[in-house]
């Protein structure tokens, strides 16, 4: 299902939600802290005073609460009837459809489902309908080895088109890596899947997926090469190991993880500590109810998957970690890595224990944070030597 809301319903979602957390988070620490006071006061005599705060504090967030819910109701019936253009009509809407569903897309399936998406191949931005039929429309030289990109929390099939890094000299963009790998006889195919829902639901839409595509391709697939950008990573690796389908499974051959938290993810970690702290304290508890109101994909990110996940016996796994600094083991890269995800958690080296992909082939690319993975000169000759 792709999502039909347009701009105004985004607009809408915004001013529900700018009720819902912002402005009741300031009420309940306005609140919190008049408390305080008041009870100093009240001693003093200060009774009246407090009732009228009271009543002028309420009034005031009561009536913007009113204007924000009574905006949000006017600019969705407006939606309704499709005034203004689609959220998904150009790069920019889906950018922002992603990031709301990433965000808080387990919650947009039954409350908001205009805004929600669910898995599904795209080309140029629109879903290809994965019959003989379809493919064949959208894949006109399609190929006998096919490469699957899967996009990380909060992204699109449009992300794989970042600007590359380095940087060229004439101010030009690299091509994708599905353009680049086009011309090794790979024919790329780009996922979108909704990065709000819990990793094993997406696994296992993107197995239904897949095995759909595999049977409707309009050649026989002989290959089949999995790259996944961050959580798409998981989700690759996960729905290797949940499908019951070994029509597509048996034809994986490659498996290739870019910055993918393996081990988790410190940020969510640091997240949920935040949250536990700020909750504490009845000024700060509004702040912790924010923090809290993500979605199950990102929770999903704390720890990376369980421990009994299988990685394909008959793949090669192909790993790669960036990292801010030149060398992986300076200070900061063992800290925060390239800003998201640390090397050790990219290619599965936990401190204690096994290694999760022993044999695997490993990069690091220096210099690089979490998103120059997905268009990066060094990640591509290093996908250049593993598929072509």
């Amino acid at each position: 299902m792709t999502a039909t809301a347009g701009y105004l319903g985004a607009a809408a979602l915004a001013a529900e939600h700018l009720d819902a957390l912002v402005v009741s988070g300031v009420r309940d620490v306005h609140t919190s802290v008049a408390d305080r006071v008041h009870r100093l006061t009240d001693r003093l005599g200060g009774r009246v005073e407090h009732r009228v705060h009271d009543a002028v504090s309420g009034a005031i967030y009561g009536s913007i609460g009113v204007g924000l819910r009574s905006g949000a109701r006017a600019m969705r019936a407006l939606d309704r009837y499709e005034v203004g253009p689609s959220i998904e009509d150009d790069a920019r809407g889906r950018f922002v459809l992603s990031a709301v569903n990433g965000l808080i897309g387990d919650r947009l399936r039954d409350e908001v489902p205009e805004m929600y998406f669910d898995a599904g191949v795209r080309v140029e931005g629109r879903d290809v309908e994965l019959t003989r039929e379809g493919l064949a429309a959208a894949y006109p030289g399609a190929g006998d080895t096919v490469v699957v990109f899967v996009h990380g929390l909060c992204e699109t099939e449009d992300y794989w088109r970042r600007r590359s890094r380095p940087k060229r000299a004439d101010g030009t963009t690299a091509p994708t890596y599905g353009d680049r790998l086009a011309r090794h006889g790979w024919t790329p195919v780009h996922v979108r899947y909704n990065s709000g829902l819990p990793i094993t639901e997406n696994a296992a839409a993107l197995s239904a997926l897949l095995a759909r595509v595999v049977e409707g391709w309009p050649v026989e697939v002989r290959k089949l090469a999995l790259v996944g950008h961050s959580m798409g990573g998981l989700v690759l690796r996960a729905a290797c190991a949940v499908s019951g389908d070994r029509d597509w499974t048996d034809r994986v051959c490659d498996v290739v993880c870019l910055g993918t938290p393996h081990l988790g993810a410190p940020l969510e970690r640091a997240v949920a500590r935040g949250s536990r702290w700020l909750g504490w304290v009845p000024e700060t508890a509004a702040f912790a109810r924010i923090l809290e109101y993500r979605s199950v994909g990102i929770l999903d990110l704390r720890h990376g998957l369980a421990g009994d996940v299988v990685n394909l016996p008959h793949a090669r796994y192909h790993l790669v970690a960036g990292s801010l600094t030149r060398s992986p083991r300076h200070p900061v890269a063992l800290a925060i890595g390239d800003l998201l995800v640390q090397p050790r958690s990219a290619l599965g080296r936990p401190r204690h224990g096994a290694e999760l992909f022993p044999g695997a082939d490993t990069v690091h690319v220096p210099g690089a944070d979490h998103f120059d993975l997905l268009n990066h000169d060094d990640v591509y000759a290093a996908l250049e030597g593993w598929l072509a």
